[in-house]
């Protein structure tokens, strides 16, 4: 019997862990300028730091949907780390030494991208 009680503690636990995980899961979305598969490549890389499960950027409605545990990180942690590596975003701009770095197909205020 002391078993069976143990058991169904263990289970009953467990239940109540994933949960607990599931409810720190977040989806949110920011535009973020860019031009190209190569744009789409740098920002995702950028936007996974700790706590982010899952980062699309969409090439044509330059839309980039992250999700995330708001217990490890934030929309503005993510924000920052995108324009670090010199893209713009509803939350934070580059910085001109920041997008100059950016190949020249990728510099998405001058549009000279081909693609």
């Amino acid at each position: 019997m002391k078993r069976f009680i143990v058991f169904l503690l263990v289970i009953i636990s467990s239940f109540s862990i994933a949960q607990a995980q599931q409810k720190d899961i977040s989806t949110e979305k920011m535009r973020v300028d860019g031009n190209c598969e190569m744009c789409k490549k740098r920002i995702e890389n950028a936007a996974y730091i700790g706590g982010v499960k899952e980062a699309v950027w969409d090439e044509k409605t330059h839309m980039l949907t992250v999700t995330y545990r708001p217990s490890k990180t934030s929309m503005d942690d993510v924000a920052k780390h995108i324009a670090h590596a010199g893209y713009d975003n509803d939350k934070v701009k580059a910085t001109e030494e920041e997008y100059n770095k950016l190949p020249k197909c990728c510099a998405y205020k001058t549009a000279t991208c081909n693609h």
